[in-house]
């Protein structure tokens, strides 16, 4: 708990800047918000797929301090510095490449359209800065030192409400851009976080074990394929979770505007307290890594125990919780009576897959602690897409079984998908565990 509580405030600290982003456009106008959701949407899954790629460093690191290897720390940040930089000028170069054969295919009215592909554009260049941030990040946890996450995350709140009145509504002399400006004010926030994470590396006397600035490393192409090795099917893994519920959302559409909206209330609140576990997961991959270097099995397989039951209890209270308060949290979003009473039937079935988020998210962070993360891969596609969605299509739009039952079939369909994740993963992770502590005892 103490190396994730600072990473559920910097995650919270995260959603907030995208709602302060929502609220500040929204008040120019609602073609403005539908502009920053909409460009969002586009975003969020491309910086997310690059978030998971460089969570490799964390397992790696932790792993080089478990068995006091500090001196390979710096040169595996330095390899995964050079993915970061490459993947944020691909981002810029695909905007550029991209825009002008996609732009007119996209049916959007054209004020909506305009300051979406605005925003994308501001916000690019702040991709190479948040890519390199990402990377100082993991390198601090793995070295178990999360507060700086936390702090930075607020110094980037801190920056980024003052730059969206600044860019938003045009002050101090600067134009006013509308809701494309927070795409500039988040790009300006990217580059203050990486400032600041720089800052804090350089100074801190806590990471002096693990120097990263005393000798320079050019690109290695064996290192670099073995972090990729790693990390791409994290990334992968992230992605698969993360586009399935955008496509739910896309195949709920035609049934209207009332129960997309209580789907996505829904889908927002469960994601916030899905920010606990994956929390508590991030913790285990950094404590396990340790274990794991320092080759102490026990003690790599009780921190995978406590932290399931921990995550468990956690669920018990959360999901608890959600039910009892569904239909006022459901209120807080909107006060459409129809909306607030679906939404809080839809949180009801949220709340029961609560349970099987906590045990698949967590024995992930385990597995990754492990670095074992191809089966994380194969098992997050088997359980998302071929149960989860195959559930959902058929008790949601067919009357194969039952009579179609619309958005609650898709929502059984993510009980499906999570709970078979939670069982693959949880056995996957027995598996490593035995195999871990064979190669130990020789």
């Amino acid at each position: 708990m103490k190396l994730a509580y600072p990473i559920l405030i910097a995650q919270l600290i995260q959603n907030l800047m995208g709602f302060s982003d929502t609220v500040m456009a929204g008040r120019v106008s609602a073609t403005d918000m539908a502009a920053v959701a909409v460009a969002s949407s586009v975003w969020l899954p491309l910086i997310l797929t690059i978030y998971g790629l460089i969570m490799a460093l964390a397992a790696i690191v932790s792993q080089y301090a478990g068995a006091k290897e500090y001196h390979k720390v710096a040169k595996a940040t330095y390899q995964t510095a050079w993915i970061a930089v490459s993947l944020g000028i691909i981002l810029i170069a695909l905007f550029y490449l991209i825009t002008p054969l996609v732009i007119e295919q996209v049916s959007l009215e054209l004020a909506l359209k305009d300051l979406m592909f605005q925003y994308l554009g501001y916000i690019v260049w702040g991709g190479p800065g948040f890519c390199l941030y990402l990377v100082l990040r993991n390198y601090s946890e793995g070295l178990s030192h999360t507060k700086p996450t936390m702090i930075i995350s607020i110094i980037g709140l801190i920056i980024n409400i003052p730059a969206n009145y600044i860019f938003i509504y045009g002050e101090f002399g600067m134009p006013a851009l509308g809701g494309a400006g927070c795409g500039l004010a988040t790009a300006i926030v990217y580059w203050a976080m990486f400032i600041a994470m720089l800052i804090y590396c350089l100074v801190s006397k806590v990471l002096k074990k693990a120097p990263l600035f005393t000798h320079f490393y050019w690109p290695h192409l064996s290192e670099i394929r073995y972090i990729l090795s790693i990390g791409v099917p994290i990334a992968m893994s992230l992605l698969f979770e993360v586009s399935l519920f955008c496509v739910v959302a896309i195949l709920l559409a035609p049934f209207g505007a009332q129960v997309v909206a209580s789907h996505q209330i829904a889908i927002n609140f469960s994601g916030l307290v899905f920010m606990v576990p994956l929390s508590m997961a991030m913790a285990v991959t950094i404590q396990v890594g340790f274990a794991v270097g320092d080759k102490d099995q026990q003690k790599a397989k009780e921190i995978c125990r406590y932290a399931v039951v921990l995550g468990l209890v956690i669920a018990v209270v959360t999901a608890a919780l959600s039910i009892i308060f569904r239909t006022q949290i459901a209120n807080i979003y909107t006060h459409d009576l129809a909306v607030i009473e679906l939404a809080a039937s839809l949180m009801f079935l949220a709340s029961l897959f609560q349970f099987s988020d906590a045990i698949q998210v967590i024995s992930a962070g385990a597995l990754r602690g492990y670095k074992d993360t191809k089966a994380i891969l194969y098992i997050t596609f088997c359980s998302y897409w071929l149960v989860g969605l195959s559930v959902g299509l058929i008790l949601g739009l067919t009357d194969w079984l039952i009579p179609a039952i619309g958005p609650y079939g898709f929502w059984i369909g993510f009980i499906s998908g999570l709970t078979t994740a939670a069982i693959l993963l949880a056995w996957r992770l027995k598996i490593v565990q035995k195999r871990f502590a064979l190669a130990t005892s020789i």
